[in-house]
């Protein structure tokens, strides 16, 4: 599956990232506050933080921003070519590393006070690794913080509004293969977040499902998609944890 995600970012970047118009903002994914509101991460200045998944990095340079030590990861080239230029723009100094999330061999163990993430999970293929990975790479009592399309928007119809698929249907999804755009992506239960989480050594402090069904102040993926307004009234559209490194 990994192949044809890096596929698909790499050919789609520039559309997604025109489609979206992402400010700079640490956002956790449609229907949820922003981390100005949320304020999960406490201050991030001086913090060595490190974004996994980061697309265009538009919040690993509003974390710069703010005065954190920051490198962003992601395994597309063109979505970090996007994320480079933004930064020169903005003026800030932010490590762009491509590789995959769940190999952060080129991170140093315990080198990072924080991981952040927003909506990245889903084209992971093995996300224990993933987490694994993350732990290594936090200090004793380091903060892991992420946002993911919560599961439940996966099982209903953004249209019709029905159930379309089973809760329980974990297996990897690829559509789109027959036009030569495979599109893939995992469908996970929150027990299996959780649960892996916890494997991994995490402390899990909060788990978020923030009302989608109001319209927050910084949510580009409001009405885009899948996210749907009339979905995001009915099941939230953004599952948050909050852990710390034990």
């Amino acid at each position: 599956m990994l192949k044809e995600a890096k596929d698909w970012w790499n050919t789609h970047a520039k559309s997604y990232q025109d489609d979206c118009k992402i400010p700079i903002a640490v956002c956790y994914g449609a229907g949820s506050p922003s981390e100005e509101e949320l304020g999960l991460l406490g201050s991030v200045r001086e913090k060595r933080i490190l974004e996994i998944g980061c697309g265009a990095a538009q919040a690993a340079i509003s974390l710069a921003k703010q005065g954190a030590i920051v490198t962003a990861i992601d395994v597309s080239i063109s979505q970090l070519e996007i994320a480079r230029r933004l930064a020169m723009e903005n003026m800030v100094k932010v490590t762009f590393i491509e590789c995959d999330m769940a190999d952060l061999s080129v991170i140093e163990s315990e080198s990072m006070d924080i991981v952040f993430s927003a909506c990245a999970f889903a084209y992971v293929d093995d996300l224990e690794s993933c987490f694994n990975e993350v732990y290594r790479v936090l200090i004793p009592n380091g903060l892991f913080v992420w946002g993911m399309g919560h599961p439940f928007t996966e099982v209903v119809d953004p249209h019709t509004l029905k159930v379309n698929r089973s809760y329980f249907d974990i297996e990897p999804k690829i559509e789109g293969a027959e036009t030569g755009s495979a599109f893939a992506s995992v469908h996970r239960k929150i027990s299996d977040y959780f649960n892996m989480m916890v494997a991994a050594g995490f402390v899990v402090e909060k788990v978020l499902e923030p009302d989608s069904r109001l319209r927050h102040a910084i949510d580009p993926w409001y009405g885009l998609y899948e996210a749907t307004p009339e979905l995001l009234k009915l099941v939230p559209g953004t599952l948050i944890m909050k852990s710390r490194k034990q």
